[in-house]
């Protein structure tokens, strides 16, 4: 039984919140988290270069606006007919395949000044609970350099040159290295209470956010509380053998020791014969080294946040949402009143 007390605000006055990735991992936790607070950041890497996405910045010269895109769903409040529509995948003719919203965002794209300001005009469109900013609006590819001197140039490209050198990922960069953040993005890491990194692909939706100039300082700057969600399992063609403390040791490697100190882990048992499946795909659950991560300087805390969909192991978004509420919870201090002016003010620091 949980013991832990009940910690619920209005949604208006939850936690500050910068959630920093990309991919289905990142928007599976806004649908948790926007229960809890209307006070969310998403920042979004934009290294993505296949599907659909792909497409339409080779085609049109825009960000890739599908990890984007999906947060957006994940925080919209729109009536059910919108979502279907965004979520609508064309099944005919030249765009077999390709997204609704993807296309809507890239129109919006095409009449806005810039890339954050067509972001901002679809998140009014679909009402969504706080923002979503993409980290940066430079055109950068992601390049990967591995243990035995070979690199690739591509994030779609990575998984398949992993697999064919059979060696694990020395290093990614950004081409061209360190563009310039979106300031919005760095301003939503500075007022953060809390600023949560992952869950998500290590060196393909994580780190590539570390590496645009700024972000790391940001971050290791903030007295915020910071929480790297790790993964629950291993994925083929990016981590496969690695721990929880291997992942920590590759985020600390591209930006600086000590970025964060706290790590949510899942303590879910993964049932066997989903197991058995993922361990085909030269998958497993990740395994935590409590000793290993703790010399590296990092507190490992386990909670049950996974579930099986559909025979993949996802994020339970809402368990994880109130895991991580409950931890600000925990782990903050919050003095609240008014000044001399008679002006509300609020205070928090990590404990």
């Amino acid at each position: 039984m949980d013991n832990r007390v009940s910690y619920r605000l209005p949604r208006a006055h939850g936690p500050r919140i910068a959630v920093i990735g990309g991919g289905h991992g990142l928007s599976t936790m806004l649908r948790g988290l926007k229960q809890y607070t209307e006070n969310l950041s998403a920042i979004v890497t934009v290294a993505d270069d296949g599907g659909g996405s792909g497409m339409l910045r080779q085609d049109l010269g825009m960000p890739p606006p599908g990890d984007i895109r999906n947060c957006m769903e994940a925080l919209a409040n729109t009536e059910p007919l919108m979502s279907e529509l965004m979520h609508y995948r064309f099944t005919d003719g030249s765009l077999t395949g390709q997204s609704f919203g993807n296309l809507f965002l890239a129109a919006l794209n095409g009449i806005s000044p810039s890339f954050d300001v067509a972001v901002s005009r679809m998140s009014e469109v679909l009402a969504i609970t706080g923002r979503v900013l993409p980290v940066t609006t430079a055109n950068v590819a992601l390049e990967a350099e591995f243990e035995n001197g070979a690199s690739v140039v591509g994030e779609s490209k990575i998984s398949y040159c992993k697999k064919r050198e059979d060696c694990r990922i020395r290093c990614v960069r950004l081409l061209p290295e360190r563009p310039a953040a979106l300031p919005a993005a760095l301003t939503a890491i500075q007022e953060a209470d809390m600023i949560v990194l992952g869950p998500g692909s290590l060196y393909t939706s994580i780190i590539p956010n570390l590496l645009v100039d700024g972000i790391s300082e940001a971050i290791a700057d903030s007295d915020a509380l910071k929480i790297y969600i790790c993964n629950i399992m291993t994925q083929e063609g990016e981590t496969e053998g690695y721990t929880v403390s291997d992942h920590i040791a590759a985020l600390f490697h591209h930006s600086a020791q000590g970025l964060f100190n706290l790590c949510l882990a899942n303590s879910s048992p993964i049932p066997k014969g989903v197991a058995a499946r993922y361990a085909q795909e030269g998958a497993a659950p990740l395994f935590c080294d409590v000793e290993n991560c703790a010399a590296l300087g990092v507190e490992v805390v386990k909670r049950p946040i996974a579930t099986v969909d559909n025979g993949f192991v996802r994020h339970d978004p809402g368990h994880l949402a109130r895991e991580l509420v409950l931890l600000h919870a925990e782990r903050s201090v919050r003095i609240a009143g008014k000044n001399f002016q008679g002006e509300s003010y609020r205070v928090e620091k990590q404990v």
